[in-house]
């Protein structure tokens, strides 16, 4: 049995039970396919999921160690410099509690609809003016200089700053528009590998809304509220997947069936 994927989830965990949340990924996710965020959270059969990327993973790691430095220090970072940003890391008792993204994060209490929203921040600088700025830890490996994110899938990664600045504004701090994407994009461009790997640090900034989050938040919870099984994502591979196993499946064993009489 793989170590990464446990179909059937604890009840405790689901929709209505003791120790069940709304994190950010999950927010996501119902926005992608809200059948896919219905069988998770209400019925407890999440998607499959990927394999972690350790290198990513180190990336973060070093990065926050990095940060963490300067943090103690109350110093500005030499990549905030090169951009302009007069901003410096957030020094805050609960900084490695709003990180903590699968126990704990930034949390908040949404009034419409009850829900207990979560989601665990990369970093958070503050300005001048006492605005916190979300910063959210990018590794990747590309031809050219990262510069901005216009991509369709790059969707994710707005509303993912966007959750995070509304936490953050539910907790009570000014928040600015605008956050980052601090990336860290591994050059090709050298003769040998050498065994290592040189990374380009860039700061990509967005200017997001978090408009839409609160309408969203209540049509996921009537979604978790009803009854009946969500229509599928447009694009979601998942449910394609499901549905052409199932009709295949189906017609394999309606044709053994037949055949024995």
């Amino acid at each position: 049995m793989s170590q990464y994927y446990k179909p059937h989830r604890k009840p405790d965990y689901n929709y209505g039970g003791s120790k069940w949340t709304l994190s950010r990924s999950k927010i996501d996710l119902f926005l992608d396919c809200a059948r896919c965020f219905y069988l998770d959270n209400k019925l407890g059969v999440a998607r499959p999921p990927g394999f972690p990327f350790n290198l990513n993973s180190a990336v973060d790691a070093l990065l926050k160690k990095e940060l963490d430095a300067h943090r103690a220090q109350g110093t500005q970072h030499p990549l905030a410099k090169a951009y302009g940003l007069d901003a410096i890391p957030l020094a805050h008792a609960k900084m490695d509690e709003w990180r903590d993204a699968l126990r704990n994060g930034v949390k908040c209490v949404h009034k419409a609809t009850g829900l207990v929203v979560r989601g665990g921040v990369d970093d958070i600088w503050v300005n001048k003016a006492g605005e916190l700025i979300v910063i959210d830890y990018k590794a990747t490996s590309k031809d050219g200089r990262i510069e901005s994110l216009d991509e369709e899938w790059h969707k994710g990664y707005k509303r993912q700053l966007e959750i995070y600045q509304w936490l953050l504004r539910q907790n009570g701090f000014k928040v600015s528009d605008t956050g980052y994407w601090f990336y860290a994009n591994a050059t090709r461009d050298r003769e040998a590998f050498d065994g290592r790997l040189d990374f380009e640090l860039t700061l990509v900034p967005y200017t997001g809304s978090t408009d839409w989050v609160d309408d969203t938040l209540v049509a996921l919870k009537k979604c978790l509220d009803g009854d009946a099984l969500p229509l599928a994502g447009d694009d979601c591979d998942y449910c394609r997947y499901r549905e052409s196993v199932g009709s295949v499946t189906n017609t394999y064993e309606k044709g053994k069936t037949q055949a024995l009489f």
